[in-house]
């Protein structure tokens, strides 16, 4: 067999690879997207994150392997991968990713609530022993300022007027 047809073979076989890691990127991009909820603005910048990546990868693998040259079977190659990849993984993968996620999150939830419940009684108990005494104490000298200027003011009219009547 020719060198040249067996080096093609050989960029062929890589960059349906690189199809199929497109395929996952994708999927990766679809399974958060189905495991948490994003706003229209997330979803479009992870659309634009999702090209960039891969169009770094094809631009990567293009000038690694084939030195820069563009050929058709190049691009044969990566959409064989992409549909390899998506007629027989995909599905299964999404599947199985969604459900590892949706247990994770059921765990990190119950141990949340687990550290939340003590956290929330430590917290209940030092706001009652410590920071409402604190703020009542606040209060009170807030009170008590605002009395001596209401006495001050009171004062310094009284002398006004008295200075008044005397003339």
């Amino acid at each position: 067999m020719n060198v040249d047809a067996i080096n093609q073979a050989y960029l062929f076989l890589i960059f349906i690879i690189n199809g199929i890691l497109i395929g996952i990127i994708f999927d990766i991009f679809r399974i958060l997207r189905r495991s948490f909820k994003t706003s229209n603005l997330v979803t479009s910048l992870e659309d634009v994150l999702f090209w960039i990546i891969s169009a770094l990868l094809i631009m990567y693998s293009i000038f690694k392997f084939n030195n820069g040259q563009f050929r058709l079977y190049i691009f044969i190659g990566i959409f064989l991968g992409i549909a390899i990849y998506m007629l027989f993984f995909s599905k299964y993968i999404i599947k199985i990713s969604v459900k590892i996620i949706a247990i994770f999150k059921r765990i990190l939830s119950f141990l949340f609530k687990i550290f939340y419940y003590p956290i929330n009684k430590i917290y209940t108990v030092i706001k009652l022993l410590l920071i409402k005494p604190i703020i009542f104490f606040i209060k009170q000298i807030k009170n008590t300022f605002s009395k001596l200027k209401i006495l001050r003011k009171s004062s310094k009219n009284s002398e006004i007027l008295n200075n008044k009547e005397g003339f």
